[in-house]
């Protein structure tokens, strides 16, 4: 089994984080003054950013992410107060030719930087600590997307948190679209929690937020398709405006394969 970890714990009063549990290591504070990649392992991610040419958004890979000096700006950076790898999605900013909202969000890769691309059989994990610390109508923190094996566009699952603090999980009904909604927890906008998104056998979503895990299974359309994991602050509503958005604080994130 292969791990990736990306590991930070808050060090401001109230966000302490006990992060062992998810790792199955012990978590260090992070270093507010550092860029993301100078407290998380980002060799296994690249970023997707708000900005760019129509349809084209912008792209860093994972080598311009790594380390205390890597790559941040307005839109993924360090928290100054906690060390939170921080996410920012603005109603206005650049999309997907697929999509109509803007995000700021790691796409898993593998660690010579090339698209990560699995198979639904074995089993897959991610699991994250995070706060949503702003947000206009809803956002979604995690997914499961589909990768080669077909034409489709479309997400196995996406993860969503709404402005009035409900977790719903979205579980696509084929690769063709057609999505059905879970509600799987409530949390108030800017408190810290955790979730477990896996798959296992190749035919059962497993999810798990704070705690309490729920199950579903795949449609067997979805066999043909490859998958990969993603994550951070890809926001549900769009507008005009630049200051409206949603913003995603990440305190643990981890990647597991078997």
């Amino acid at each position: 089994m292969t791990r990736y970890r990306l590991l930070a714990a808050a060090t401001a009063a109230g966000l302490a984080l006990t992060l062992g549990a998810l790792t199955g290591g012990s978590a260090a504070a992070a270093d507010p003054h550092v860029a993301p990649g100078g407290n998380f392992d980002l060799s296994v991610w690249q970023l997707q950013e708000p900005v760019g040419s129509p349809g084209r958004p912008t792209t860093i890979p994972s080598s311009r992410l790594q380390g205390a000096n890597g790559y941040q700006d307005a839109y993924f950076y360090t928290d100054t107060r906690d060390g939170a790898m921080s996410f920012w999605a603005p109603e206005k900013g650049v999309t997907t030719p697929n999509s109509h909202y803007a995000r700021s969000e790691l796409r898993e890769t593998n660690r010579d930087g090339s698209a990560a691309d699995w198979a639904l059989a074995g089993t897959h994990r991610m699991s994250a600590t995070l706060r949503v610390v702003s947000v206009t109508e809803n956002v979604c923190v995690g997914q499961i997307h589909l990768g080669s094996g077909g034409s489709s566009t479309k997400p196995l699952l996406e993860l969503y948190y709404h402005a009035g603090g409900d977790i719903v999980l979205g579980t696509e009904d084929s690769p063709s679209g057609g999505q059905t909604p879970h509600a799987v927890g409530h949390v108030p906008v800017g408190k810290t929690w955790s979730y477990t998104i896996a798959v296992s056998g190749g035919n059962t979503i497993e999810l798990t937020v704070n705690g309490t895990t729920t199950r579903y299974a795949i449609p067997s359309s979805f066999q043909r398709y490859r998958q990969y994991f993603k994550a951070g602050s890809y926001n549900q509503s769009s507008s005009d405006s630049t200051s409206a958005g949603a913003r995603v604080a990440f305190y643990g994130l981890t990647v597991a394969h078997r």
